[in-house]
């Protein structure tokens, strides 16, 4: 026995396998490796065989109790529930999993972790309510939950924590008022709500006892009422940020005793009044924005006094001059005043003194000349001044601001020639000079411009000729240089500019012939060079341009026969009338509504009658077809009037016979002004405005001078055949009169109302508060405006038996619209992706989460953000995922769901295909043309960003449309950080607003 003794303890001291023993900490944490998807072997050198893990990647350990006291496993594409063995760590302080995809909820033992100073779990995909129990952890000073998927209320538990300094909730889907017992952390320096779809709630005034308080973000969190005068005695306050609300009233004058703030961000509320005074108490204030406002009155001299930085007071009602003390700011390199009713003379100096990087002061009434100091920094990169009165010339000092990427100055009153240096600034990328009253030509040095997209020049007095230099252009997506005064021909390297879109260059003097290789257009939709001198014939190389879909050459002395190979275009629209064009016309176009795009042609037959005929023939063709043409209409009188009458009679027999009272059931939802009846004599078919696949909608304009809206259903009637089925052509109730009970009820400012209902035995009437349509052409092509004009709400108008509504949301007019039929939702008739049935309850529900909550509702079908598996709430990041789906469908040409797709639905295998294969052709729709991949990938990779499974990081519905609407153009980062801090204010699309071309 004894001998048996030693040989095991002989074995035990020297097996090295078993000297070496993992202490509990490590184990814990091999626990923890196991429990997660680690596919990048981030957690590879977590050995087993170590007797600590001090040495272990992200792993942190006290130098001389060697226990482990950090964990930071960041950015490490780690997967998987929380890890809660880590709460074992009993001497843990630092504990981050940023950035990772933690899916899975917040246990609420996450308070056994006592020592826990810092926790960040920002940046992952955790869900469901914030656990109450984190205000358990006594030592506990910094907590970030940024960007996940949290929902439910703040717990009120918070008002608990001790030590707690920084808290930050920043993009997630938090509901329920934001709490005042926040109030209580007298500890706090740090708080961040922001982007968050909090109940309609006003900034507790309790917030005023944060005085250690240095941030203060809250944009975006559905506050709405006044800014309490308790933020005042926020003394240590740095940022303040509340924009992106519904806050009303003044600002309060207590805001210009915040004396340590740096920072001021108030804008896109409803905020009024005049500005406070007592902005000389603000001595380290440097960025003050308050844009999209109903603020009005003077600016304060004392505010441009001050040391500022960045001043944007855009789209208000500011009145009066800008101060010229702005001008004396050493900081100022952003000033955007755009859409005010401000007036007078810029300083003479500004930008003297200012490394000005941007500057938008469109759409006032200033006057007087451009200051010439504006680049003395030489780092001036926009220059937006449209719609103003400036008057004067170009400086000559801007030619030599080669930091210049985008100018406008459309709508002034500017002369004289364009220095000849400005044409050819290196790094200009839009160049707008129209509606001025410049003269002189365009320079050859505008061959030096290599980043130039966009030229407008049109109604001024240029001249001279189109410098051969304008080939060199390879980027020039639109050239407009109509009314003007060019001579000579088209230059005939202008064919090489392969990226043209856009070329219009009507009413001038141009001559010659138009130039060989116009086939290299392959891009080109829209030409237009009517009204000038033009001659020879049309090049048959027109044919070849497949997205040529506006096409005017009229007014020209274009001669010879009109090319066969056009009738290859898809053209919307054509002209070339008053021309010399001879021969016979294409048979595709041998059409009477072709006819007014021939006119003028003497020598161009066909079989349309008068285009070739001899004078002689035409006065005898003329007269024949001035007397039958009285007789026909003579004939066509009678007949019509006979034919109303009799309509007329027959329609008032069924108003008779439906207006009895014993055959219409009235049932109304509001104190009305007319009756039933008023409402029958309304439904003639020349008042039709709409029809879907329930019934017709009417336009009914009372006798009170009021307009209603009235849908007429289809067969309503309840008879079923004998299998139980509706009959052919009739639609049954299908709980039609509790829908309109719902509908009645709502009193909701974005819901248009329903005034009655009126019933009969076979016909149903459903009587709306009328609301004109916006449609998505409108938003992008509509008039002085567009997007920018549209306000930033929107209006829905539910219908029971269609589902029909009619949406403006995000500054993006369009019309919803799910047929029952086919149970489809179509976008302004253009989308179209299949979702599940969605009722008026679910739209009100969605409404009341805020002004930006909603734009589709859907089932789980593909069509939808994957939050709402776990929130059942949809909000705007929701729509925006909605929005990619619809972008990915186009893209590939798939549905959101398919049997190709096997488990996953179009999201998921669109990544997955681009992550395996990483092959874009793929995914790509064969039918698109390949000549366009380069803008299909760029479609492509906007419709993964807004299907991002993070919420924090799609996109605004606002960028998303910019960004297809300047498609071709070179595009900057969405975001830009100020001191460090990710700001909300998007720099691109501000700086286009009230820069309307």
């Amino acid at each position: 026995m004894p001998l048996l003794l030693f040989f095991f303890f002989f074995f035990l001291f020297s097996s090295p396998s078993l000297i070496h023993c993992l202490n509990q900490e490590g184990l814990y944490l091999q626990r923890v490796k196991l429990s997660l998807d680690d596919p990048d072997l981030f957690l590879a050198n977590w050995n087993e065989r170590d007797d600590t893990p001090c040495l272990w990647s992200g792993i942190s350990c006290d130098s001389v109790t060697r226990s482990v006291n950090s964990v930071d496993l960041s950015n490490a594409n780690l997967a998987g529930s929380f890890p809660t063995h880590l709460c074992r760590l009993k001497n843990l302080s630092f504990l981050s999993l940023y950035n990772n995809a933690i899916n899975s909820s917040l246990s609420v033992d996450i308070s056994t972790c006592q020592n826990l100073q810092h926790l960040d779990l920002g940046q992952n995909l955790f869900v469901g309510p914030i656990p109450p129990t984190l205000a358990d952890i006594p030592t506990l000073q910094h907590l970030d939950l940024t960007g996940n998927n949290f929902s439910g209320a703040i717990p009120a538990s918070f008002g608990r924590f001790r030590q707690l300094e920084v808290l930050s909730l920043l993009g997630n889907l938090l509901d329920g008022t934001i709490p005042p017992v926040l109030g209580n952390i007298s500890t706090l320096k740090q708080l961040n709500l922001s982007y968050n779809p909090f109940t309609p709630s006003q900034i507790p005034p309790e917030f005023g006892n944060l005085t250690s308080l240095e941030i203060l973000w809250m944009t975006e969190c559905n506050l709405i009422g006044e800014i309490p005068s308790s933020l005042g005695k926020l003394s240590n306050l740095i940022d303040l940020d509340l924009a992106v609300n519904n806050l009303n009233g003044p600002i309060p004058e207590s805001i210009t005793d915040l004396s340590s703030v740096v920072q001021i961000e108030l804008y896109n509320n409803s905020l009024s009044g005049e500005l406070p005074k007592g902005f000389a108490k603000l001595k380290a204030l440097r960025r003050f924005d308050v844009s999209m406002n109903h603020l009005q009155g003077l600016i304060p001299t004392e505010l441009c006094e001050l040391p500022l930085e960045s001043l944007n007071l855009y789209e208000n009602r500011f009145t009066g001059i800008l101060p010229k003390s702005i001008s004396k700011s050493p900081n100022l390199y952003e000033l955007r005043l755009f859409n005010n009713l401000l007036t007078g003379d810029l300083p003479s100096d500004l930008g003297k003194n200012s490394p000005l990087q941007w500057i938008d002061i469109s759409e006032n009434k200033f006057y007087g000349k451009i200051p010439v100091s504006l680049c003395e920094n030489g780092v001036l990169e926009e220059l937006l001044m449209i719609y103003n009165s400036f008057s004067g010339t170009i400086p000559g000092q801007l030619v030599e601001c080669r930091s210049l990427t985008r100018v406008r100055l459309r709508n002034n009153q500017l002369s004289g020639e364009v220095p000849a240096g400005f044409w050819g600034l290196p790094n200009l990328s839009l160049l707008e000079l129209a509606r001025n009253s410049f003269t002189g030509g365009i320079s050859g040095m505008i061959s030096t411009a290599a980043n130039l997209s966009v030229l407008l020049v049109s109604k001024n007095q240029f001249d001279g000729v189109i410098p051969d230099e304008i080939g060199l252009l390879s980027n020039l997506v639109e050239f407009s240089g109509s009314d003007n005064s060019f001579t000579g021909p088209l230059p005939k390297t202008i064919v090489n500019l392969t990226q043209l879109g856009r070329l219009d260059l009507h009413n001038n003097k141009l001559s010659g012939e138009l130039p060989v290789g116009i086939r290299s257009w392959k891009k080109l939709n829209e030409l237009n060079l009517a009204d000038n001198e033009i001659t020879g014939d049309i090049p048959a190389e027109f044919g070849s341009l497949e997205v040529l879909n506006y096409l005017d050459l009229s007014g020209n002395l274009l001669s010879g026969k009109i090319p066969m190979e056009l009738q290859n275009l898809k053209l919307n629209q054509f002209n070339f009338s008053d021309n010399q064009l001879t021969g016979e016309l294409p048979p595709l176009y041998a059409k009477q509504s072709f006819k007014d795009s021939f006119l003028g042609n003497p020598g161009l037959c066909g079989q349309l009658a008068g285009l070739c005929s001899s004078e002689k023939e035409s006065k005898h063709k003329n007269s024949l077809w001035l007397h039958r043409t009285i007789f026909l209409l003579a004939g066509l009188v009678l007949v019509t009037g006979l034919l109303l009458f009799f309509l007329k009679y027959r329609n008032y027999k069924k108003v008779k016979k439906g207006t009895d009272k014993s055959k219409w059931t009235l049932t109304s939802f509001h104190k009305l002004g007319f009756s039933e009846y008023e409402i029958l004599d309304c439904l003639d078919e020349d008042n039709v405005i709409g029809s879907g696949a329930s019934g017709k909608v009417y336009k009914a304009v009372l006798s009170n001078g009021e307009a209603v809206a009235v849908k007429k259903l289809w067969g309503f009637s309840k008879k079923v055949n004998e299998s139980g089925d509706a009959e052919k052509g009739e639609i049954p109730d299908d709980g039609f009169e509790a829908e309109v009970e719902t509908l009645g009820k709502i009193r909701h400012k974005n819901i248009v109302r329903l005034w009655c209902c009126c019933t009969s035995k076979d016909c149903k009437l459903l009587v709306y508060e009328y609301m004109p349509n916006g449609s998505l052409g409108d938003l992008l092509h509509g008039s002085k405006g567009g997007l920018l004009d549209w306000p930033m709400r929107y209006k829905i108008a539910v219908d029971a038996a269609e589902g029909l509504s009619y949406l403006h949301h995000d500054c993006v007019p369009a019309i919803v619209h799910r047929d029952v039929k086919s149970n489809n939702i179509l976008l302004d008739g253009e989308f179209g992706a299949k979702v599940a049935d969605f009722g008026v309850a679910k739209v009100v529900d969605a409404l009341e989460k805020g002004p930006k909550s909603m734009s589709v509702i859907a089932g789980s079908c593909g069509y939808i953000a994957p939050e709402y598996a776990y929130t059942l709430r949809v909000n705007e990041k929701s729509d925006i995922y909605s929005f990619g789906v619809v972008i990915l469908e186009l893209v590939t040409g798939r549905l959101p769901l398919d049997t190709d797709f096997g488990e996953k639905d179009l999201v998921k295998w669109v990544c997955s295909t681009l992550d395996k294969k990483d092959q874009v052709d793929l995914v790509i729709d064969p039918k698109l043309d390949s000549c366009y991949k380069e803008e299909i990938c760029k479609v492509l990779n906007l419709g993964l960003l807004c299907t991002s499974p993070l919420p924090i990081n799609r996109p605004s519905m606002r960028r998303v449309v910019k960004f297809l609407q300047e498609l071709s153009s070179e595009s900057r980062p969405m975001t830009a950080k100020k001191d460090g801090k990710l700001s909300p204010y998007y720099y691109e699309d501000i700086s286009d607003q009230g820069s309307v071309v």
